[in-house]
């Protein structure tokens, strides 16, 4: 059932990779969005004002520089808004990260989160619909990832505060009766992406003719998702909350709250990391100097996404190639970096 709003909608992480998408699309139906972020400097700062220029000056968008680990702050952005729904994007992301920074995790993923929930539950919002992550599976050999799996055993910082998420929403689904959805993202890519992944490093790297640092030997399968497939899904899902009418057992896994759901939203097409890297020499028309490293702390093996849940529900599959979306990407990254160096 999708819900028409009046009221604004609140995106988190709005000058982030998946974020800015969001925003656009919701802009782009016609809907008033305010977007926050604290513009941290886990990456490059201009990249992320450059993402902000493209929703600035647009009817129907508001931007606040907020980092959501203010409880204050992020108190009286509620009280000033009320959402009526919330798409939270913002999060301390990586894995490897987590290993130098481990605090800015549970200040961002964790307390951050939590102030997001008792946002939501003061303003008695509509809808939350959070991103979670395809590292909360950790090492399982259990493929293709379902929702259905135990996910106890995270080998990530960033893989516990996302579980730490869903276990959070749920709580607050349970006790107030608000409607929350978690995203289990698998592996994001295309224009305007992370420069801190796989496929913008790799790129950077070709072009650069540096050397691409290659985990495991290449020994590594990715479901590789494309941007827009995301964005597009989560706009889909933010704007449909849960109704307890329809936690029907096929639906519901027991003593799951009524108005709690989760669902993983990727590719469901593993590529090996080297078939990858050989479709974006392809589209880069370049070859990759390759060094061949082994397995990093808090890496995974493999993902590959259980969608049929995503599928039965909204009628929603992820459909770009990884051909198109590789080839799109390399077009954005030429352009985007001949124009600004």
């Amino acid at each position: 059932m999708t819900s028409q709003t009046t009221a604004p909608i609140l995106v988190t992480g709005a000058a982030g990779f998946i974020g800015s998408y969001v925003a656009r699309i919701l802009l782009d139906q016609g809907h008033q969005v305010v977007g926050i972020d604290n513009m941290n400097a886990y990456y490059d700062v201009d990249l992320k004002k450059a993402r902000l220029d493209g929703l600035t000056g647009r009817n129907g968008f508001v931007f606040h520089r907020v980092d959501i680990a203010d409880r204050h702050a992020m108190s009286e952005i509620f009280k000033d808004v009320g959402p009526s729904h919330v798409a939270h994007l913002a999060a301390q992301p990586g894995v490897r990260y987590s290993l130098e920074n481990p605090h800015a995790y549970i200040e961002s993923n964790v307390s951050g989160f939590m102030n997001i929930l008792e946002g939501c539950r003061a303003c008695g919002v509509e809808h939350l619909a959070y991103a979670s992550s395809s590292s909360v599976y950790g090492n399982s050999r259990d493929v293709p990832y379902s929702t259905d799996q135990n996910v106890d055993h995270p080998i990530s910082l960033y893989a516990a505060t996302k579980k730490s998420n869903e276990l959070m929403a749920h709580v607050y689904s349970h006790l107030w009766n608000i409607p929350t959805t978690g995203l289990r993202f698998f592996t994001v890519y295309g224009p305007w992406g992370r420069p801190d992944m796989a496929v913008y490093l790799f790129t950077r790297a070709i072009r650069s003719g540096k050397p691409i640092k290659i985990f495991n030997n290449g020994n590594l399968r990715r479901d590789f998702t494309y941007v827009d497939d995301i964005a597009n899904g989560v706009v889909k899902v933010l704007l449909s909350p849960p109704q307890a009418d329809d936690a029907t057992p096929d639906k519901q896994q027991p003593g799951v709250a009524p108005m709690y759901r989760l669902y993983n939203i990727g590719n469901s097409e593993p590529v090996n990391l080297m078939e990858m890297i050989g479709t974006l020499e392809k589209v880069a028309g370049q070859k990759a100097v390759k060094e061949f490293l082994p397995m990093q702390p808090g890496d995974v093996y493999e993902t590959f996404a259980d969608t049929s849940a995503l599928e039965r529900d909204f009628d929603f599959k992820v459909y770009t190639p990884l051909e198109e979306g590789l080839a799109a990407f390399v077009d954005w990254y030429d352009g985007y970096h001949s124009a600004n160096s």
